[in-house]
């Protein structure tokens, strides 16, 4: 998978399938991007690479108060990933995909605050806060998110 800012001076791949996507609706997420909500697909940090550009990564606070760490193209501003309090994954902003037809929100998340306009489609899986990672996330995905943070913080 591939992306790119709307400039296309930063260029981006994914070297495998994210392994969970949120499609938050808190408000903090509203403000930040000026719609409904965020759409993030997780990956590993060693799993995207840039091909092309060195993004701009600007610290900006966040409702939890630890902050988030946004990479954005220098030139036309795009938000393309975030990484929140750990260093080991990225939230990729599905937008910024070639095709985000292909990440598709697996859960929504503070639905408590949705617009009231927005319908999430019936028999999505919905939480009106956050949830539990190892209860609604597939095995495979949560193998992978073992093994990057084993390989951050041995024991």
């Amino acid at each position: 998978m591939r992306g790119r800012c709307t400039c296309g001076e930063v260029v981006y791949e994914l070297a495998e399938r994210p392994m969970f996507v949120h499609c938050c609706h808190c408000r903090w997420c509203q403000r930040e991007t000026g719609a409904a909500f965020a759409l993030n697909a997780i990956i590993e940090f060693d799993r995207l690479r840039v091909l092309a550009g060195t993004p701009e990564v600007i610290d900006t606070p966040s409702e939890s108060g630890r902050g988030q760490k946004i990479a954005r193209c220098p030139t036309c501003k795009v938000a393309l990933w975030s990484t929140y309090s750990s260093p080991a994954f990225r939230f990729v902003r599905v937008g910024t995909l070639d095709d985000p037809d292909a990440c598709p929100p697996d859960i929504h998340i503070f639905t408590e605050s949705k617009q009231p306009w927005m319908v999430i489609p019936e028999g999505a899986m919905a939480v009106p806060v956050y949830y539990d990672v190892k209860k609604c996330w597939p095995a495979e995905s949560l193998l992978r998110r073992n093994l990057v943070k084993a390989r951050l913080n041995p024991s």
